[in-house]
């Protein structure tokens, strides 16, 4: 119930009153169109990262869930850092690449749910041509980091 909870807020805050479209164009498309029923997508279940790895184990204590709106310009890199919690999000505009520090790399289009890594080092880059608008939703702990810097590690 919690989760169905969580989904519904995340995809709430991103589209406003269509909460299950498939991504936000479609929540858009169907504002104009009345629904004769509720539709339901789900958009992701795993218990991986995008990359295949176990996420861990759920944290112990008293939650806190953080949603936060990010914004990357066409051409932008972000730098190297990690997720000390899990985290995942949906992608409403735009293209953004994620690359993990072993090279490995993740496209993840407009309209699509990506699970981020876990105390694995990895950076994002915008190499489209306009802005992607990025909200993640954090399961952290009252005074946890969302995401640790690493800034000895060049951007190439």
């Amino acid at each position: 119930m919690k989760k169905l909870m969580l989904w519904v807020l995340a995809a709430t805050l991103i589209c406003g009153v269509m909460p299950f479209a498939t991504s936000c164009k479609d929540a858009n498309k169907q504002e104009n169109t009345p629904a004769k029923e509720v539709q339901s997508t789900e958009l992701i279940r795993t218990s991986q990262s995008w990359d295949g790895v176990e996420l861990p184990d759920y944290l112990q204590g008293r939650p806190e869930l953080v949603a936060v709106k990010y914004v990357f310009p066409a051409g932008k890199k972000l730098g190297w850092h990690h997720h000390p919690v899990m985290n995942y999000g949906i992608l409403v505009q735009g293209e953004l690449t994620i690359i993990g520090l072993d090279g490995k790399q993740k496209v993840v289009h407009e309209g699509e749910a990506v699970v981020e890594m876990v105390n694995t080092i990895h950076h994002g880059e915008n190499r489209g041509t306009k802005d992607v608008i990025l909200y993640m939703f954090y399961l952290s702990q009252k005074d946890s980091l969302l995401a640790v810097q690493h800034p000895e590690i060049p951007l190439d």
